[in-house]
């Protein structure tokens, strides 16, 4: 410090001493008395100098060590007298090196807040955050009552031991619970809305007198102003079948938690001729306005319906949520809307360009089948249309190869590559038997052709196709091949259908509805009477679908390996490689066995593990293999698990079952406890 002053003092005097030198030895050229003179002037004033420079130094010396004491004495007292909760401590090892009496107030152990770690003081306080740079931890932290938002940094000191440096964390908690309790009364408070739609209104009262009809909806009404009226919201009926009900975030919680019981409660309601009366619901919250949430709200609503009804959506800014779903969905009587969807595709076709269709990956008879109906229709307004299908990756082979040997088929199979390459801005693309962009057989394509049309029988997925041009979605349907068939039916006459197409139409709807035991209404009867009397030959159906000696041998061997799981739910583990028709023919094959109520088939596929799933009866496999991201209806469903091995993703499902077989449980147990109350 001493040196530091020096050189900040010394500059100045060396020139004026270097001055009065030169001036003694110009003056000596002249005169040696007056440069003597100028010599002795100048050693008195370079003795006065130090003297001076000394004393100076010595006061400055003084004045620094005086303002650096009350710096420390002040940084001390700041740090004592914080305002806030403070604490220094080691990294390494979380030991507190410092605190103020904040923090020891703060702190469960008081007495001997210096001889223990800061997970001690504070039990569950984690410093991941401050490790990884931050300087905010990302969570309120609880310490009794109160709650703290923590901020901190890491500082490097010189440390007295072999280690160079040794690093502390210093952090301080600014109390923020009356903040906190605000918050949370605000979001608490929330606007949300609900609609709340009758969803089979029409088949509960068609058959009904006006006094029936009166009595029942006034029944139906009551059920849900006292269901609603717990909330303190707001409801009304704004058309006949249709409410919307205005509560608080907090009642939101209420319902899920109350797993949307109303819907139980309206399903007991019954017509004179036995049709019980079923509700959607569609919620949204989480929107920036109430015009935000009620578009959420429509959005859940349209959900609950494709997806057959009887079920509740929620749905916020990102995810969509269900809840029921129990029941099998209702066949529509009404052919209204096959009538419309297909004026509406006549007109598409009629006025866009070239046409592509495609199914799922992996094509099946469905997919196909209902690829192939649409190629007739597109061939009776004169368009040309190309089936996009890999040619190595589908199980359809007898299918595809007569309809390689139909000259009407010489062009329509275009592979995925030429597809992509062919499609231009005015193309059309057909999607049937999926209603989810990635399980679409080419995802580029889908994200290139504008003009898009999705036929599906599937329960919607939360990620499903949207802004489709047309979209002729109904849950009810046994398989895509049935909705096509009733498009055909208002598109073309029956001589115009070849008599192969007809049998893929028809191999669709057999496949799918397992021979005309499962999933059948008189829809679906009415399109295979349609596809019969346009020359469909049911034994070579049936020989389509007949697999090799080789498959049956493989199915069989699966079904040998099957163990039951729980009651009535059987699962296969084959040990060793089926592919995807084999795995699904096997799950098929289990529903055949006295009391098994569902079917999953576990197999490697690709980078994972897939899953084939079936069902007869109460079990409702979409609703499991939902969990694990697949999809498909109430008695055929599908998963791919990828990035897991058999064991993992064999895990993953039993614990999706019994995720599925509690929720069931208590699902009766409340029935069984309302029954009894009333």
């Amino acid at each position: 410090m001493n040196k530091k002053i020096s050189r900040l003092l010394q500059p100045g005097m060396r020139l004026y001493f270097i001055v009065i030198v030169l001036f003694a030895a110009s003056a000596a050229l002249f005169d040696l008395y007056l440069a003597a003179g100028y010599a002795a002037v100048g050693l008195i004033l370079f003795i006065y100098s130090k003297l001076t420079t000394r004393s100076q130094k010595r006061a400055l010396l003084g004045y620094i060590e005086e303002l650096s004491y009350s710096v420390e004495s002040v940084k001390k007292d700041n740090m004592m007298n914080f305002p806030m909760p403070m604490v220094i401590f080691r990294l390494d090892n979380g030991e507190i090196v410092w605190s103020n009496q904040l923090f020891t107030e703060l702190s469960e152990d008081r007495h001997h807040i210096f001889e223990s770690k800061l997970s001690d003081a504070v039990p569950g306080f984690d410093i991941k955050w401050l490790m990884e740079g931050q300087t905010e931890c990302p969570e309120l932290v609880t310490v009794g009552e109160r709650q703290y938002q923590v901020f901190g940094n890491i500082v490097r000191t010189e440390a007295e031991s072999a280690a160079p440096y040794e690093f502390l964390g210093n952090v301080y908690w600014m109390d923020v619970t009356e903040f906190a309790e605000t918050d949370a009364r605000y979001w608490k408070s929330r606007p949300v809305c609900s609609l709340i739609v009758l969803d089979n209104y029409g088949e509960l009262l068609g058959s009904l007198t006006e006094k029936e009809k009166s009595t029942l909806i006034a029944e139906i009404d009551d059920k849900i102003s006292t269901w609603c009226s717990a909330s303190g919201g707001f409801l009304t009926r704004f058309d006949r079948d249709r409410y919307v009900h205005i509560v608080e975030e907090h009642n939101l919680q209420t319902y899920i938690a109350d797993r949307f019981s109303l819907l139980d409660r309206v399903r007991e309601i019954e017509n004179s001729v036995g049709v019980a009366a079923t509700l959607s619901i569609g919620v949204g919250h989480d929107g920036e306005t109430f015009s935000e949430n009620h578009e959420y709200a429509k959005l859940g609503i349209e959900m609950a319906l494709s997806r057959g009804g009887d079920q509740a959506v929620v749905r916020d800014r990102y995810n969509f949520e269900f809840y029921g779903g129990k029941t099998t969905a209702q066949e529509r009587q009404t052919k209204v809307r096959s009538r419309v969807t297909a004026g509406s595709l006549e007109k598409l076709f009629r006025e866009g360009g070239e046409i592509f269709i495609m199914g799922h990956g992996y094509a099946d008879y469905d997919s196909l089948g209902g690829a192939c109906g649409v190629v007739c229709i597109a061939r009776k307004l004169g368009k040309e249309a190309k089936i996009v299908m890999a040619p190595d990756r589908h199980a359809v082979g007898p299918l595809l190869e007569r309809l390689r040997t139909v000259p009407e088929y010489d062009h329509v199979f275009i592979t995925p590559e030429a597809a992509v390459e062919a499609a231009k801005p005015n193309s059309i693309l057909v999607i049937v038997d999926t209603n989810r962009p990635d399980q679409v057989e080419v995802p580029v394509l889908l994200e290139t052709v504008q003009n898009v049309v999705v036929i599906d029988h599937h329960r919607r997925a939360a990620d499903y196709i949207q802004n489709a041009t047309i979209n002729f979605h109904e849950p009810f349907a046994s398989s895509a091949c049935e909705l096509v068939t009733e498009l055909l039916q208002y598109t073309v006459h029956q001589a115009d259908i070849l008599r192969l197409e007809a049998e893929a139409l028809m191999a669709g709807l057999a496949m799918d509805t397992k021979n005309f035991t499962l999933r059948t209404g008189s829809r679906t009867f009415e399109a295979a009477a349609f596809l019969r009397r346009a020359g469909a030959n049911t034994t070579e159906v049936k020989r389509l679908m007949q697999s090799d000696f080789d498959g049956t041998v493989a199915r069989y061997d699966v079904v040998r390996q099957a163990a039951l799981y729980r009651d009535g739910i059987v699962i296969a583990v084959p040990d060793r490689a089926v592919d995807r028709v084999t795995a699904a023919m096997a799950a098929d094959e289990l529903l055949n066995i006295a009391g098994v109520r569902a079917s999953f088939v576990l197999f490697p596929f690709e980078d994972g593990a897939s899953i084939s799933a079936r069902s007869i009866g109460d079990v409702n496999v979409q609703f499991i293999l939902e969990k694990l991201g697949g999809g498909g209806n109430r008695s055929t469903a599908g998963a791919q698990i990828r990035g897991r091995d058999r064991g993992e993703a064999l895990a993953e499902l039993k614990s999706a079952i019994d995720i599925y077989c509690a929720d069931e449980a208590a699902r009766q147990q409340t029935e069984t406890q309302t029954k009894e109350d009333q």
